[in-house]
Protein backbone atom coordinates (compact mmCIF):
# COMPACT_ATOMS: atom_id res chain seq x y z
CA UNK A 1 0.00 0.00 0.00
CA UNK A 2 0.90 3.79 -0.51
CA UNK A 3 1.24 6.05 2.54
CA UNK A 4 -1.83 8.78 3.11
CA UNK A 5 -0.01 12.38 1.78
CA UNK A 6 2.23 14.12 4.32
CA UNK A 7 4.94 17.03 4.45
CA UNK A 8 8.67 16.13 5.06
CA UNK A 9 10.96 17.89 7.18
CA UNK A 10 14.63 17.39 7.24
CA UNK A 11 16.46 19.79 9.95
CA UNK A 12 20.03 20.17 9.97
CA UNK A 13 20.13 20.28 14.14
CA UNK A 14 18.48 19.05 17.39
CA UNK A 15 17.28 22.34 18.21
CA UNK A 16 15.97 22.92 14.70
CA UNK A 17 14.05 19.93 15.42
CA UNK A 18 12.82 20.03 18.26
CA UNK A 19 11.14 23.52 17.20
CA UNK A 20 9.73 21.55 14.11
CA UNK A 21 8.47 18.68 16.74
CA UNK A 22 6.84 21.38 19.23
CA UNK A 23 5.14 23.38 16.47
CA UNK A 24 3.75 20.58 14.59
CA UNK A 25 2.90 18.54 17.51
CA UNK A 26 0.78 15.24 17.62
CA UNK A 27 0.60 15.70 13.81
CA UNK A 28 4.27 14.80 13.39
CA UNK A 29 6.17 12.16 13.69
CA UNK A 30 10.28 11.33 14.34
CA UNK A 31 11.95 9.34 11.14
CA UNK A 32 15.02 7.33 11.92
CA UNK A 33 15.84 4.48 10.11
CA UNK A 34 12.32 4.10 9.60
CA UNK A 35 12.30 0.26 9.69
CA UNK A 36 8.86 0.36 11.96
CA UNK A 37 7.56 3.77 11.05
CA UNK A 38 6.82 3.16 7.13
CA UNK A 39 5.50 -0.09 7.28
CA UNK A 40 2.87 1.37 9.45
CA UNK A 41 2.37 4.21 7.37
CA UNK A 42 2.30 1.88 4.17
CA UNK A 43 -0.75 -0.35 6.00
CA UNK A 44 -2.54 3.11 7.69
CA UNK A 45 -1.96 2.31 10.91
CA UNK A 46 0.20 5.40 11.27
CA UNK A 47 -1.15 8.47 9.45
CA UNK A 48 1.13 11.74 10.36
CA UNK A 49 0.82 14.94 8.50
CA UNK A 50 3.90 15.59 8.96
CA UNK A 51 7.98 13.44 9.16
CA UNK A 52 10.79 14.71 10.54
CA UNK A 53 13.97 13.17 9.16
CA UNK A 54 16.65 12.94 11.40
CA UNK A 55 19.11 11.70 9.11
CA UNK A 56 21.05 14.67 8.54
CA UNK A 57 21.60 15.39 11.99
CA UNK A 58 25.55 15.16 12.33
CA UNK A 59 25.61 15.60 15.91
CA UNK A 60 23.19 12.63 16.45
CA UNK A 61 25.75 9.98 15.05
CA UNK A 62 29.06 8.94 16.10
CA UNK A 63 30.46 6.71 19.03
CA UNK A 64 33.45 8.72 21.02
CA UNK A 65 34.35 8.41 25.16
CA UNK A 66 33.70 11.36 26.84
CA UNK A 67 34.75 11.39 30.64
CA UNK A 68 34.83 8.18 31.00
CA UNK A 69 31.80 7.33 29.70
CA UNK A 70 31.05 5.69 26.00
CA UNK A 71 28.37 8.44 24.16
CA UNK A 72 26.51 6.63 21.53
CA UNK A 73 24.81 9.12 19.41
CA UNK A 74 21.07 8.01 19.16
CA UNK A 75 21.46 8.28 14.68
CA UNK A 76 24.64 5.63 14.46
CA UNK A 77 24.13 2.80 12.54
CA UNK A 78 23.64 -0.86 12.65
CA UNK A 79 26.98 -1.20 10.91
CA UNK A 80 28.90 1.71 13.07
CA UNK A 81 28.34 -0.18 15.81
CA UNK A 82 29.81 -3.57 14.26
CA UNK A 83 32.64 -1.11 13.01
CA UNK A 84 33.32 0.62 16.06
CA UNK A 85 37.08 0.04 17.46
CA UNK A 86 36.34 1.77 20.25
CA UNK A 87 33.36 -0.51 21.02
CA UNK A 88 35.02 -3.48 20.54
CA UNK A 89 37.36 -2.66 23.22
CA UNK A 90 35.65 -1.00 25.51
CA UNK A 91 31.63 -2.50 25.32
CA UNK A 92 32.05 -5.63 22.94
CA UNK A 93 28.75 -6.35 23.64
CA UNK A 94 27.15 -3.87 21.19
CA UNK A 95 28.88 -4.83 17.89
CA UNK A 96 27.76 -8.44 18.91
CA UNK A 97 24.45 -8.21 18.95
CA UNK A 98 24.57 -5.38 15.99
CA UNK A 99 25.78 -8.34 14.27
CA UNK A 100 22.77 -10.70 14.71
CA UNK A 101 20.03 -8.01 13.63
CA UNK A 102 18.34 -8.39 10.47
CA UNK A 103 20.09 -8.64 7.95
CA UNK A 104 22.99 -6.37 5.59
CA UNK A 105 20.26 -4.07 4.40
CA UNK A 106 18.58 -3.50 7.32
CA UNK A 107 21.91 -2.91 9.38
CA UNK A 108 23.28 -0.20 7.26
CA UNK A 109 19.96 1.76 7.73
CA UNK A 110 18.73 1.11 11.22
CA UNK A 111 19.96 2.90 14.14
CA UNK A 112 20.33 2.23 17.09
CA UNK A 113 18.41 5.28 18.50
CA UNK A 114 15.10 4.20 16.76
CA UNK A 115 15.91 0.64 17.73
CA UNK A 116 15.13 1.54 21.36
CA UNK A 117 12.77 4.59 21.11
CA UNK A 118 10.10 2.65 19.12
CA UNK A 119 8.92 0.98 22.23
CA UNK A 120 8.54 -2.91 20.71
CA UNK A 121 9.45 -5.60 23.17
CA UNK A 122 10.57 -7.53 19.46
CA UNK A 123 14.04 -4.93 19.59
CA UNK A 124 16.91 -6.26 20.71
CA UNK A 125 18.10 -2.78 22.12
CA UNK A 126 16.12 -2.32 24.65
CA UNK A 127 17.08 -5.33 26.69
CA UNK A 128 20.91 -5.35 25.79
CA UNK A 129 20.54 -2.03 27.55
CA UNK A 130 18.93 -2.83 30.35
CA UNK A 131 21.96 -5.30 31.18
CA UNK A 132 24.46 -3.00 30.07
CA UNK A 133 23.08 -0.45 32.50
CA UNK A 134 22.41 2.36 29.93
CA UNK A 135 21.47 5.95 30.53
CA UNK A 136 19.38 7.43 27.54
CA UNK A 137 19.39 11.46 26.93
CA UNK A 138 16.32 13.17 26.31
CA UNK A 139 16.24 16.17 24.43
CA UNK A 140 12.96 18.53 24.50
CA UNK A 141 12.37 22.10 24.69
CA UNK A 142 13.40 22.64 28.20
CA UNK A 143 16.46 20.87 27.53
CA UNK A 144 17.92 17.72 28.34
CA UNK A 145 17.15 14.63 31.04
CA UNK A 146 18.81 11.48 31.85
CA UNK A 147 16.46 7.81 31.98
CA UNK A 148 18.21 4.58 32.91
CA UNK A 149 17.20 2.22 30.40
CA UNK A 150 15.27 -0.32 33.28
CA UNK A 151 13.21 3.17 33.94
CA UNK A 152 12.78 3.85 30.08
CA UNK A 153 9.81 1.21 28.86
CA UNK A 154 6.42 1.68 30.70
CA UNK A 155 4.99 -0.87 28.11
CA UNK A 156 4.49 -2.24 24.28
CA UNK A 157 5.33 1.19 22.73
CA UNK A 158 4.68 3.00 25.68
CA UNK A 159 8.64 5.01 26.78
CA UNK A 160 9.31 7.66 29.20
CA UNK A 161 10.13 9.78 25.76
CA UNK A 162 7.91 12.98 26.21
CA UNK A 163 5.95 13.91 22.89
CA UNK A 164 8.43 16.70 22.63
CA UNK A 165 11.51 14.84 23.41
CA UNK A 166 14.14 13.27 20.69
CA UNK A 167 16.51 10.26 22.12
CA UNK A 168 19.98 11.97 21.46
CA UNK A 169 22.44 9.63 23.09
CA UNK A 170 23.03 6.29 24.86
CA UNK A 171 25.61 6.18 27.65
CA UNK A 172 27.34 3.45 28.52
CA UNK A 173 30.53 2.56 31.32
CA UNK A 174 33.21 0.42 29.55
CA UNK A 175 33.36 -3.08 30.68
CA UNK A 176 35.47 -3.42 33.77
CA UNK A 177 38.33 -6.03 32.82
CA UNK A 178 37.57 -8.89 33.07
CA UNK A 179 33.29 -8.95 32.35
CA UNK A 180 31.74 -11.76 30.69
CA UNK A 181 28.56 -10.56 28.35
CA UNK A 182 26.23 -12.16 25.91
CA UNK A 183 23.40 -11.87 24.13
CA UNK A 184 21.46 -15.13 22.96
CA UNK A 185 18.00 -15.25 20.73
CA UNK A 186 15.98 -17.76 19.08
CA UNK A 187 14.30 -16.33 15.91
CA UNK A 188 12.61 -18.54 12.89
CA UNK A 189 15.23 -16.82 9.95
CA UNK A 190 17.22 -14.06 8.82
CA UNK A 191 14.76 -10.82 9.30
CA UNK A 192 12.75 -12.06 11.47
CA UNK A 193 11.72 -10.73 14.90
CA UNK A 194 13.39 -12.21 17.83
CA UNK A 195 11.19 -15.57 19.53
CA UNK A 196 12.91 -14.64 22.85
CA UNK A 197 15.92 -13.38 23.96
CA UNK A 198 18.58 -12.42 26.95
CA UNK A 199 20.86 -10.53 27.58
CA UNK A 200 23.51 -10.96 30.40
CA UNK A 201 26.42 -8.58 31.58
CA UNK A 202 28.44 -10.29 34.81
CA UNK A 203 31.86 -10.09 36.71
CA UNK A 204 33.18 -12.47 39.06
CA UNK A 205 35.45 -12.89 41.96
CA UNK A 206 36.81 -16.25 43.66
CA UNK A 207 35.12 -18.32 41.36
CA UNK A 208 31.56 -16.26 42.38
CA UNK A 209 29.14 -14.37 40.36
CA UNK A 210 30.17 -10.65 42.07
CA UNK A 211 27.60 -8.34 39.83
CA UNK A 212 25.23 -9.51 36.71
CA UNK A 213 22.61 -7.66 35.33
CA UNK A 214 20.11 -9.49 32.83
CA UNK A 215 17.36 -8.57 30.22
CA UNK A 216 14.86 -10.48 28.52
CA UNK A 217 13.79 -9.59 24.84
CA UNK A 218 10.12 -9.99 23.58
CA UNK A 219 8.75 -12.05 26.69
CA UNK A 220 6.53 -8.87 27.82
CA UNK A 221 5.10 -6.17 26.74
CA UNK A 222 8.02 -4.55 27.08
CA UNK A 223 11.62 -5.35 27.55
CA UNK A 224 12.56 -7.06 30.88
CA UNK A 225 15.30 -6.69 34.07
CA UNK A 226 14.96 -10.02 35.67
CA UNK A 227 16.02 -8.87 38.96
CA UNK A 228 15.05 -11.99 40.62
CA UNK A 229 17.51 -13.94 38.38
CA UNK A 230 20.19 -11.70 39.30
CA UNK A 231 19.94 -12.30 43.05
CA UNK A 232 19.35 -15.72 42.31
CA UNK A 233 23.12 -15.99 41.02
CA UNK A 234 25.03 -12.93 42.89
CA UNK A 235 27.13 -14.35 45.03
CA UNK A 236 27.30 -17.81 44.35
CA UNK A 237 29.25 -19.80 41.52
CA UNK A 238 27.48 -20.29 38.27
CA UNK A 239 26.97 -24.11 37.91
CA UNK A 240 24.08 -25.74 36.92
CA UNK A 241 21.87 -25.50 40.14
CA UNK A 242 22.36 -21.69 40.01
CA UNK A 243 21.76 -21.03 36.72
CA UNK A 244 18.98 -23.39 36.71
CA UNK A 245 17.56 -20.85 39.84
CA UNK A 246 17.93 -18.43 37.71
CA UNK A 247 16.28 -19.43 34.71
CA UNK A 248 13.13 -20.51 36.50
CA UNK A 249 13.15 -16.87 38.14
CA UNK A 250 13.35 -15.26 34.81
CA UNK A 251 10.21 -17.20 33.60
CA UNK A 252 8.49 -16.56 36.18
CA UNK A 253 8.31 -12.89 35.05
CA UNK A 254 7.53 -13.77 32.02
CA UNK A 255 4.54 -13.27 30.15
CA UNK A 256 4.96 -13.44 26.17
CA UNK A 257 2.08 -13.00 23.45
CA UNK A 258 1.02 -16.11 21.91
CA UNK A 259 1.74 -15.86 17.92
CA UNK A 260 3.08 -17.59 14.64
CA UNK A 261 6.51 -17.95 16.59
CA UNK A 262 4.81 -19.89 19.52
CA UNK A 263 2.55 -20.33 22.26
CA UNK A 264 3.01 -19.25 25.95
CA UNK A 265 4.59 -22.32 27.07
CA UNK A 266 6.77 -22.66 24.02
CA UNK A 267 8.12 -19.48 24.56
CA UNK A 268 8.45 -19.28 28.71
CA UNK A 269 10.64 -22.79 27.85
CA UNK A 270 12.44 -20.85 25.01
CA UNK A 271 13.11 -18.07 27.60
CA UNK A 272 14.50 -20.58 30.50
CA UNK A 273 17.11 -22.26 27.62
CA UNK A 274 18.27 -18.78 25.91
CA UNK A 275 19.14 -17.32 29.82
CA UNK A 276 20.78 -20.75 30.45
CA UNK A 277 22.64 -20.06 27.30
CA UNK A 278 23.66 -16.27 28.00
CA UNK A 279 25.06 -17.12 31.52
CA UNK A 280 27.17 -20.01 30.50
CA UNK A 281 28.36 -18.11 27.67
CA UNK A 282 28.96 -15.05 29.59
CA UNK A 283 30.38 -16.56 32.85
CA UNK A 284 33.31 -18.62 30.51
CA UNK A 285 33.73 -14.55 29.51
CA UNK A 286 34.74 -13.78 32.72
CA UNK A 287 38.21 -13.56 33.45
Amino acid sequence: MIPPPFDYHAPASVADALKLLTSLGDEAKLLAGGHSLLPMMKLRFAQPAHLIDLNKIAELQGIREDGGVIVIGAMTRENDLIDSPLLAAKVPLLPEVARQIADPQVRNRGTIGGDIAHGDPANDHPAVAIALDATFVLTGPKGSREVKADAFYHGMYATELAADEILTAIRIKPFAPGTGYAYTKLKRKTGDWTTAGAAVVMTMSAGKVASVRIGLTNLGPAALRAREAEAALTGKAPDAAAIAAAAQAAMAICDPAEDLRGNRDYKLAMAGEMLRRALKQAAARCG
